[in-house]
């Protein structure tokens, strides 16, 4: 037997917004791929909730455990379906102004990771989906991890996690030169995804080649030479297994840096469970374990008595934090210059909605 939450869809919502008294705010809500991407949209639609607007953060099903992009879209296709249909079989795009389209998806929207969707620049129905129907936002990075690993905020998450301010590693040079290294070899597995060639270079291939280890947080550089010299043979593999991109690399490299993506910030382009586990934690676990035995004996040396000590060591364990827990709850990609381009997405939505509203 069907409940009635289960018939909700956009125009629901409007209808039940429309009976609230007018000092009550108008609902929207957002549907999300997974478990973490919760708290993530939440932080960043908070931004934009007002006297006027709220917004609720779903997963995509209320009656399964379906999870991932597809579920979501899936599910804002399916509850904003009577909109679709009476905007004459069109979905609006982007470019319009969200003030003047049909009611399609109007208390309904979709938060979504990038992926590759994104620079797949419409070549296939998921990435048309995502970069033209205006209530589908994603995150212009490969996902939210990517935004937690933003270098900028690194050494804060040492910080964080250690309480121990001193620089060991300048992170956000190592970042960039990191992205360096692997650039050329970014491009080629976004090539062979846009050629039809992915199964022979996936995406867990790439991420086993760019995974560093072993790192020595006072000879970084070291693991970057490594890193360099193990890109370079799979550059060289793929010119010599796929000779026709002499014709179309050098094309799609370009297009990929129209679209903001740079040498220096490859990282934020990458499958970020591959950055997150593969490369920022390995880069940090051995800089923070650094850092918490410099303070440790720090507290040794200056305490008076064997009890001090004591005291003194358990409480600053006490206060230390994990790693990957301070990554998680890292703000500082909002100072980036991509987190910017969905901020103007979503107001660009909010304003059309307000518009509608008057």
């Amino acid at each position: 037997m069907k409940r009635l939450t289960d018939n909700i869809s956009s125009r629901y919502i409007e209808a039940a917004n429309r009976l609230r008294p007018n000092h009550s705010r108008r609902r929207v809500v957002a549907y999300v791929e997974s478990y973490d991407d919760v708290l993530f949209w939440r932080s960043v639609l908070d931004e934009f909730e007002s006297d006027t607007l709220t917004f609720e953060v779903m997963l995509p099903s209320r009656t399964n455990l379906g999870k991932g992009k597809k579920n979501v879209l899936k599910n804002l296709a399916r509850e904003t379906s009577g909109e679709q249909q009476g905007a004459q079989g069109n979905v609006p795009t982007k470019n319009a102004p969200v003030g003047e389209n049909s009611n399609w998806g109007k208390y309904m929207i979709a938060c979504v990771d990038a992926d590759y969707d994104y620079l797949m620049q419409r070549a296939t129905p998921i990435s048309k989906e995502i970069i033209d129907n205006p209530f589908v936002f994603h995150t212009y990075v490969y996902a939210i991890e990517n935004y937690q690993c933003y270098a900028r905020g690194l050494h804060e998450v040492c910080v964080m996690s250690t309480l121990n301010d001193k620089l060991i590693v300048d992170l956000e040079a190592f970042m960039a030169e990191y992205s360096r290294i692997i650039w050329p070899l970014f491009v080629w597995n976004v090539w062979v995804y846009r050629y039809d060639y992915y199964s022979r270079f996936t995406l867990m291939d790439f991420g086993g080649l760019v995974g560093i280890r072993d790192i020595n947080p006072y000879h970084p550089e070291r693991t970057l030479e490594t890193l360099r010299h193990t890109v370079n043979r799979k550059i060289n593999w793929m010119q010599q297994h796929y000779p026709q991109g002499k014709q179309t690399y050098k094309p799609l490299r370009d297009e990929l840096l129209s679209l903001g993506i740079t040498p220096d910030t490859t990282y934020l382009y990458m499958q970020g469970h591959t950055l997150f586990e593969n490369v920022v934690l390995p880069l940090l676990t051995p800089i923070c374990t650094q850092l918490r035995k410099e303070r440790e004996n720090e507290i040794r040396r200056n305490a008076v008595h064997a009890q001090q000590r004591q005291n003194e060591l358990s409480c600053y364990q006490r206060r230390q934090s994990p790693i990957d827990l301070m990554l998680r709850k890292s703000t500082k990609f909002r100072e980036s210059e991509v987190f910017s381009r969905l901020r103007a997405d979503l107001l660009h939505f909010i304003q059309g909605l307000e518009k509608k509203e008057e």
